[in-house]
């Protein structure tokens, strides 16, 4: 949030503002989203596995490379907080920052979410958004951000002084160490920045804070990813619903997510192959 300015503007002010943008990470040269060879494989996708995740908590969940997960809206409106770890080694993780500069603030079917430097490579694909048709409204909003951090109890306290430990940071804490067989202490580091699954957000015009809205989703909503590496997936139901009104407290109205997992035919995927970690050398212009 800017201050009130306490310079007088220069001559040429209007000249500088006029300069027009450029996108900082043009992606042309990425591998295009050939929604083809992904609907060649749900074709024939059978059900496997799935994870009911209870209000004000969360859950981790396996997909195997090669398969299809759905995050789903089985009640009612709820928006939910998501991790997503290499299965093999937890230092690589989702990158929502590389992940918001390469696709905008909020992601839809082709996108892809990033993972951490140094490994960044695709680590799942968006496949299918059954709230596409949002787009943007009138206040600048959309679904599936990644502007969030994800609630957590450290913002409480230093907000309101009070400790809350049913948000999204402390539950995908409690999840991953207990699928782990490891303390606390140990899980913590490993939450990351989310994907706000079903979450409406944007900017406020005047301001530009974060701001949050009622979701869109409904009962029987998804948002269908492709599992483009081993994942460990981490999904918080967050204490806010909806969002249409206050997170980190009792006081919204909450309801259960579900997370689908899906395994395609054997020989559905012949054109696909898991992409290897980010091939820069790391000599970082050393002698």
């Amino acid at each position: 949030m800017k201050p009130t300015p306490q310079y007088p503007a220069p001559q040429d002010a209007q000249e500088r503002k006029a300069i027009e943008p450029v996108v900082c990470y043009p992606i042309d040269t990425l591998p295009a989203f050939d929604s083809s060879i992904y609907a060649q494989a749900k074709a024939s996708m059978a059900l496997v596995d799935s994870v009911l995740v209870a209000p004000r908590d969360a859950e981790t969940f396996h997909v195997p490379a090669g398969h299809f997960f759905r995050v789903t809206c089985p009640e009612g409106p709820q928006v939910g907080d998501l991790n997503l770890w290499n299965a093999h080694d937890f230092n690589e993780r989702f990158f929502s920052g590389k992940t918001r500069a390469l696709h905008g603030t909020h992601v839809s079917t082709g996108d892809r979410l990033w993972s951490n430097l140094p490994h960044m490579r695709p680590m799942a694909t968006i496949t299918d958004d059954t709230l596409d048709w949002y787009g943007w409204d009138e206040f600048g909003g959309s679904v599936h951000d990644v502007i969030g951090t994800r609630c957590d109890p450290y913002t409480g306290v230093v907000l309101s002084g009070n400790e809350y430990h049913y948000c999204c940071h402390s539950n995908l804490t409690r999840a991953l160490s207990k699928s782990q067989g490891i303390s606390l202490e140990e899980a913590e580091p490993h939450v990351h920045d989310v994907l706000n699954v079903f979450m409406c957000t944007g900017f406020m015009p005047d301001t530009k804070q974060y701001f949050m809205k009622a979701s869109p989703v409904r009962k029987g909503d998804y948002l269908e990813m492709f599992a483009e590496i081993d994942l460990l997936g981490g999904l918080s139901a967050c204490p806010g619903g909806d969002c249409s009104a206050e997170h980190t407290s009792d006081a919204a109205q909450c309801y259960p997510l579900g997370v689908e997992i899906y395994k395609p035919k054997d020989g559905t995927l012949k054109d696909w192959s898991s992409p290897g970690t980010n091939s820069y050398s790391r000599n970082h212009g050393a002698s």
